[in-house]
């Protein structure tokens, strides 16, 4: 599997732990309007949070089942069909943190600014932000990674010099 979709996941994770957090640290008194609401719904839609969290339970059900049958191989056949047969029900949880999450943004957000934003994803440079962000979060993750190697690189040589000069050695 490539990394760039898992990139793009992450970074929608990152949103919505984000708007999470936001709404339990700073809860306020005033509560977003419906059509806030919308907006934020939308927005998570047209970013892609959807269909990630659209991922996650296939995803965890899938590791439960590679899990058990590791040690437990006689159970693949009967433990396939419970975990078909549960799904929707955890699928079903979806809902409530897509809506929470939307709660969340909206309370942090105006309603104008939020309309502005989907207009913006919803435009021509919006889309085009979107369909290159896969990408470009995959070059900036290898930029980042070339980065910390050298400055963990040179931090090393320079401690070792700043520590030879006063008498020590690593």
């Amino acid at each position: 599997m490539s990394s760039f979709p898992s990139i793009l996941k992450a970074s929608l994770g990152a949103i919505a732990l984000f708007a999470l957090a936001g709404a339990s640290a700073g809860a306020e008194d005033a509560q977003p309007s419906p059509a806030a609401i919308g907006y934020a719904s939308k927005l998570f839609v047209d970013i892609g949070m959807k269909s990630s969290l659209d991922q996650v339970v296939p995803a965890l059900l899938a590791e439960l089942e590679r899990t058990i049958t590791t040690t437990r191989p006689e159970l693949k056949e009967p433990l396939h069909q419970t975990l078909v047969a549960i799904e929707p029900d955890f699928a079903k949880t979806e809902g409530a943190v897509l809506t929470d999450s939307a709660k969340a943004l909206a309370s942090s957000m105006t309603e104008e600014e939020l309309k502005e934003t989907v207009a913006f994803f919803e435009g021509p440079a919006g889309k085009k932000f979107l369909a290159v962000q896969p990408v470009v979060l995959g070059q900036v993750g290898q930029l980042a990674r070339a980065w910390r190697e050298k400055i963990s690189n040179d931090m090393l040589a320079r401690s070792r010099a700043e520590m030879k000069q006063k008498g020590y050695s690593f």
